[in-house]
């Protein structure tokens, strides 16, 4: 916002007390008339959905427990900058079917190119998300159980954390549930054209290895500065009179 010329105000939670000291639609109601956008990274995905149905200004899922749309932005920004095209990319997510590999996935069928999701299968997609992928799923978003079948062929090799946010008390067992799950550089020899992307934080030594982070195949801090950019783009698009042109032409 600051690089936009606009200004912030920033609410952590314990401050705003969002559905606990005022319900999440008095809230809405009351933060609308000060803001011209609102940025929501809370924890459940209803509360962005209830937010929204309430406020009068543009709400912008920074991050929830089921979608992380703003970080997918980023990512296919990255894509687009290092092959010239994000259309027919193959992009292979070592992990669970978290936030960010759930909106890798929709990112995927909205440009063309194939998410594939390598996880254990207690981790795996849901049936409510092979219902939203429709058509697209078993060719747009594919998943599978091994990991080295999974890389061949890959453009992209993606990582997140084993345990992700309100996933605490599960850590031991999930540390346990994904060991085979890690990009390191035996992963990396059988994909070795293969970009890899973390979405960061990185638990190093977990779920990726210091040398697949500091490797030449690496644009992890690539992806981590395109999150300024990206989101300048959000904020052009849905604050700027002439954003909804600018849109149109985007999907062009």
């Amino acid at each position: 916002m600051a690089q936009l010329g606009g200004s912030t105000v920033f609410l952590p939670a314990n401050e705003a007390g969002l559905g606990t000291r005022e319900t999440i639609p008095d809230f809405a109601r009351t933060l609308c008339q000060y803001c011209d956008a609102i940025v929501l990274r809370t924890f459940a995905h209803s509360t962005v959905e209830t937010f929204a149905e309430h406020a009068t200004v543009p709400i912008i899922n920074g991050l929830t427990d089921y979608l992380h749309p703003c970080q997918a932005l980023a990512d296919f920004q990255t894509i687009l900058e290092h092959f010239g095209t994000v259309a027919g990319k193959r992009v292979v997510f070592i992990g669970d079917a978290n936030n960010v590999s759930r909106s890798l996935a929709h990112a995927c069928i909205l440009a063309g190119s194939t998410l594939v999701l390598a996880c254990p299968k207690d981790y795996a997609f849901t049936d409510a998300d092979i219902a939203a992928f429709g058509e697209h799923w078993g060719r747009s978003v594919i998943q599978v159980h091994d990991p080295a079948a999974a890389v061949a062929g890959a453009d992209v090799l993606y990582t997140d954390v084993w345990t992700s946010m309100g996933q605490e008390a599960e850590k031991a067992v999930r540390l346990k549930a994904f060991q085979g799950y890690q990009i390191n550089e035996r992963l990396l020899a059988l994909a070795p054209k293969a970009k890899v992307m973390h979405c960061l934080p990185a638990h190093r030594g977990e779920e990726i290895t210091d040398g697949a982070v500091e490797c030449a195949q690496s644009i992890i801090f690539d992806q981590a500065e395109n999150r300024l950019h990206a989101q300048k783009a959000v904020l052009r698009v849905l604050m700027c009179a002439d954003g909804p042109a600018l849109l149109a032409s985007m999907r062009k």
